[in-house]
């Protein structure tokens, strides 16, 4: 068995473990240890994909995260997974992978045709193209477009793997598992502080693992090793390896995925945890994320066989690789230089050094020639040829200044380049949580500057680079953030390094000319090469207009891809500098978003699926329901009665008892399920006039009050009744698909508009169970149950409470009714609800007691013409459109929303307003959500003028009702309107929206 590019030795690869894997049908051999990249390079694979505009021909460029390129679809069937880097699959027995973005084969790709269209396909090309005509959008237009986009496919199995979520606490929290991020794990740990290493790598030791390096006179492999043994003993540390943290959140919250099983074949993953989300709370946070480094943007730098020095480094010292055998480097810093010295050593053919710089001296400098290796100063590569892999390069000296290259070029034969345009630090968790960048001139990068939240920062992610530095920066960082945590540790030395090559400064040379200049011929300067954005994309974009770097992004998709830019934002930023004259700080960064690598769905879900996929919320009366038979509907999370069929009966008999038994004498509803919000303080009563459109400053101790809440936009929010307990505290009553909405609401005006309010808002929903009973007998029902209470209107008005005991259980009794009978709605604490609800029924059964459930009720609050919020209002409505203007504070000086209702708008006498319909036929029902028309036989597509909100049939009316919102409706009664239905039209009558009892009478008894 034989690799054309594997070293005879090294690396950290088992080679007594090899595996066999596919790519693209064809098979291949590895060893335990590889990534598909490394294994596809020692294979002499270089073609892996294919651009996604020009479909050109790609190669992997890099060794981690940053990969650009090398997308592939990953195992077959329900496994399948789309997108996923081969710089980041570590390999396994029986691996599947294949090219995305080709057809028929990566080979002979047909859509690289768009090559030749490359002068048409520039940035905004689809924006300027496909404007006209406009009747081909929908036929031509967007069916191309749909069928030419996106990369792999998603599987249409259901996933077979298992995912899970986990939620801790650490003292402190580090990201990278480098040489920095290990210092500072090690004293961390040291001081007992509880401390989480995270690194997304399947092994710790970061660069070092890719270099060679001698710390404290041993191998930097054996320190590693030693740090890694020290930590294990630790019982307050957690190394979580395979693992990226992906966002950074508010209060030093980050989230983790870490891939525990991704490494195994599909068969040994059975039954075991894929993926975890880590959800962590940390004290203090470390990020070691170290550097990426990024490319050269030169003449057709897009070939396969093109790559990232150190990657190419990494290759051979970690992976026994050599991507190539005759190697040309293109660099403006050192670090190429001890890249080709290692390659050299491991056995390759460096054909030459081409460096930007003039006047280099350094240690690394002298060991290059003394090695024997030619090195061009004061050049660049000005062209490269090749078809499916580089085969050679035309160097020229550089012309200062110049926008194109004049020179005679020199031919260099090798395949492959290995090129290094300097190092950004990975600064996007800084990013994510919200920390301000600062630019370094000298090196050429950002790097963290003003943090807001408690973090610290060591190794190269600061622009140091050095090991040396690294290792003191850790050690530093460790020692500092347990001891801000509360933990103190003894001073002790510091890791000395020896050997470290000596290196020069970096020389910024951010687009290389070409013998043509940028733009012109089929010559391109790639700057993201996942899409194939340009530096000639990016100086159109500047001639168009866009001149943003958020407007470049978008423009030209730089930075849009599964990378997410690592590799080529920067260039993007310098570009764009150079063009507007503008200094790079001044040009702005883009903004980082979560997730740093593309995350499944699968891991966001974790085991919240199928009857998991969203919380079910019962009440504490749920048990009895069940048992007498309930049918359920979901409102929000809750389960909640939809109605109680009695033997033989179909779902409208049902309702049809439950209603007149409502109306006759007396029913019974589980209300538990309302959301119910304490709000206490000493400016509740200012707040709750802020926040309802209506007068609350002078309601008394006792007393409740219907309210209404508006956007600021005007539209109504949500509904409820609220109570006065004390001078400072309210009991808030909401819709119940809506009480978490409403609090937060609540909350980001107390945090964010008016935090000089002293008030404190709590969720009280499921610490009360509500037993409500409504009818005629209400009252002589509530008599049986608490005897020593007072129920006369006199004594116990409507909108009012009162406390005592019912059932001889401490309960709060709101007088409120939302079906316009008499109605009592009995509070007791919510482990009480059962018991309650019994003694209710038992007591009510001399009056023909009945259980009504969701469906009756909205009959019930039909009739009274009482809206639900979301059914009646859509976010478009206010409450002038409701009929409710009276509810409109005409005095307050101001509460959310009131601005907006001196806009003409909301003034319109042709907005949609709430109506009744009565059908001509008494008997038929109106659908919920139809359309409404004046005219049924006016030509297709007919005006509409509103829609049906709610629809019934009442039987204690004897026929069908429905609301309704009409353009104008108001002004409209007595009016016909059509609902135009697939078999047929159904006529109907605008009128009043309240059917029943409109003077109110019944709520007294």
């Amino acid at each position: 068995m034989s690799w054309r590019n594997r070293t005879i030795e090294g690396g950290r690869i088992d080679r007594q473990k090899p595996l066999q894997f596919t790519f693209n049908g064809d098979s291949y051999s590895g060893f335990e240890g590889d990534t598909l990249a490394s294994a596809l390079l020692a294979n002499d694979v270089h073609l892996v994909g294919r651009s996604f505009k020009y479909h050109r021909p790609r190669g992997i460029v890099a060794a981690g995260a940053e990969e650009p390129n090398s997308m592939v679809q990953l195992g077959a069937g329900a496994t399948t997974e789309p997108n996923i880097r081969a710089t980041q699959i570590s390999l396994y027995d029986g691996l599947e992978a294949s090219s995305v973005n080709v057809w028929p084969s990566v080979n002979y790709d047909v859509s690289a045709v768009n090559g030749l269209f490359a002068k048409i396909f520039t940035a905004g090309f689809y924006n300027k193209t496909f404007m006209w005509p406009r009747s081909f959008w929908m036929k031509l237009y967007e069916p191309v477009i749909r069928r030419a986009a996106g990369w792999g496919k998603a599987p249409t199995e259901k996933d077979p793997d298992i995912y899970d979520h986990m939620h801790c606490h650490a003292d402190v929290l580090i990201v990278g598992a480098g040489p920095a991020g290990l210092n500072a794990a090690r004293h961390a740990g040291r001081s007992g502080a509880r401390v989480v290493l995270v690194d997304e790598q399947n092994e710790v030791g970061g660069s070092l693992l890719g270099l060679k390096r001698t710390i404290d006179g041993e191998d930097a492999v054996n320190w590693i090793q030693a740090v890694r043994d020290e930590l294990e003993e630790m019982p307050d540390v957690t190394v979580l390896t395979r693992s990226t943290a992906f966002g950074y959140y508010d209060q030093n919250y980050l989230c983790i995925l870490e891939q525990k099983t991704d490494h195994l074949p599909a068969h040994e993953r059975i039954g075991k945890i894929r993926q975890r989300v880590w959800h962590i709370r940390a004290t203090e946070v470390i990020l070691a994320t170290g550097c990426h480094e990024r490319p050269l943007v030169f003449a057709d730098n897009d070939r396969p066989g093109i790559m990232l020095s150190g990657a190419v480094q990494t290759y051979a010292n970690r992976y026994g690789v050599l991507p190539g055998k005759n190697i040309a480097f293109f660099c403006n810093n050192d670090s190429a230089y001890e890249a080709a010295l290692d390659l050299k050593a491991s056995g390759a053919n460096i054909a030459v050094i081409i460096d930007c710089r003039t006047d280099v001296d350094t240690s690394l400098r002298n060991m290059v020639e003394e090695a024997g290796i030619k090195i061009l100063e004061g050049h660049a590569i000005t062209a490269t040829k090749g078809g499916k892999r580089v085969s050679k390069v035309e160097v020229r000296p550089i012309q200062k200044g110049a926008r194109v290259y004049t020179s005679s070029p020199t031919e260099i034969e090798c395949d492959l380049v290995a090129m290094s345009g300097g190092w950004s630090p990975v600064v996007h968790l800084f990013s994510q949580s919200q920390g301000k960048l600062d630019y370094l001139e000298d090196k050429a990068c950002f790097v963290p500057g003003q943090a807001v939240q408690r973090q610290m920062f060591a190794g190269a992610v600061t622009g140091q680079f050095s090991l040396q530095e690294s290792l003191e920066e850790g050690q530093n960082a460790g020692v500092a953030a347990s001891g801000n945590a509360g933990f103190k540790l003894a001073a002790s030395p510091t890791a000395v390094v020896t050997g470290e090559p000596e290196t020069g400064t970096i020389e910024p040379f951010w687009i290389v000319p070409s013998y043509r200049p940028v733009g012109e011929g089929m010559v391109k300067h790639f700057v993201d090469l996942q899409n194939d954005s340009t530096a000639a994309d990016i100086e159109l974009a500047t001639r168009e207009g866009f001149e943003s770097i958020e407007h470049i992004k978008r423009y030209t998709l730089t930075g849009f891809g599964t990378d997410q830019g690592k590799t080529s934002n920067i260039n993007a930023l310098a570009i764009l500098s150079g063009i507007l004259d503008k200094p790079i700080p001044k040009v702005g960064t883009t903004t980082f978003r979560p997730p740093y690598t593309p995350v499944s769905y699968g891991a966001l879900a974790g085991r919240n699926l199928g009857a998991w996929s969203d919380p079910v919320r019962v009440t504490s009366i749920h048990d009895w329901h069940v048992v007498n038979g309930a049918k359920f509907e979901n409102v929000g999370q809750w389960k909640r009665p939809w109605y109680y069929p009695e033997p033989g009966e179909d779902m409208q008999a049902s309702l049809n008892r439950e209603c007149l038994a409502v109306r006759n004498s007396v029913g019974v509803l589980d209300a538990s399920t309302l959301g119910k919000i304490d709000v206490r303080g000493p400016d509740a009563a200012e707040f709750l006039n802020r926040v309802y459109t209506n007068a609350w400053l002078k309601l008394g101790i006792g007393k409740v009050r219907y309210g209404l809440m508006c956007h600021e936009d005007g539209m109504v929010f949500d509904d409820g009744t609220t109570g006065r307990l004390a001078e400072d505290r309210f009991l808030m009553t909401t819709t119940s698909g809506n009480a978490a909405i409403v609090l937060d609401w609540l909350e980001e005006y107390l945090q964010t508009e008016w935090p000089e309010l002293d008030v404190y808002c709590t969720s009280v929903t499921e610490q009360w169970a509500t037993v409500s009973i409504a009818g005629p007998k209400a009252r002589d029902l509530l008599a049986k149950l608490a005897p020593e209470m007072d129920l006369s209107n006199e004594a116990f008005p409507y909108m009012s409470f009162q406390e005592g005991e019912v059932a001889g259980i401490s309960s709060r009794i709101f007088r409120i009714s939302f079906t316009g009978e008499l109605s009592y709605e009995i509070n007791v604490p919510w482990y009480f609800g059962k018991a309650v609800w019994e003694q209710v029924m038992a007591a009510g059964e001399e009056f023909g007691i009945t259980p009504y459930g969701t469906e009756s009720m909205h009959i019930l609050r039909a009739e009274k013409g009482f809206i639900i919020v979301g059914q009646e209002t859509d976010g478009t409505t206010t409450p002038q459109d409701l009929g409710m203007d009276w509810i409109v504070s005409k005095k307050k000086p101001d509460f959310i929303g009131k601005r907006s209702f001196s806009r003409p708008d909301t003034s319109r006498s042709d907005r949609k307003q709430l109506v009744g319909l009565l059908t001509e036929n008494p008997s038929e029902v109106l659908p919920e959500g139809a359309q409404l028309v004046s005219d049924p036989s006016a030509a297709v597509p007919m005006p509409m003028i509103g829609h049906v909100t709610s629809s019934y049939y009442s039987a204690n009316l004897g026929r069908s009702i429905a609301l309704a919102v009409v353009k104008g409706g108001q002004e409209r009664h007595g009016d016909k309107v059509y609902a135009p239905l697939k078999n047929g039209t159904l006529a109907a009558e605008i009128v009043d929206p309240v059917f029943y009892d409109k003077l109110g009478e019944k709520l007294n008894g």
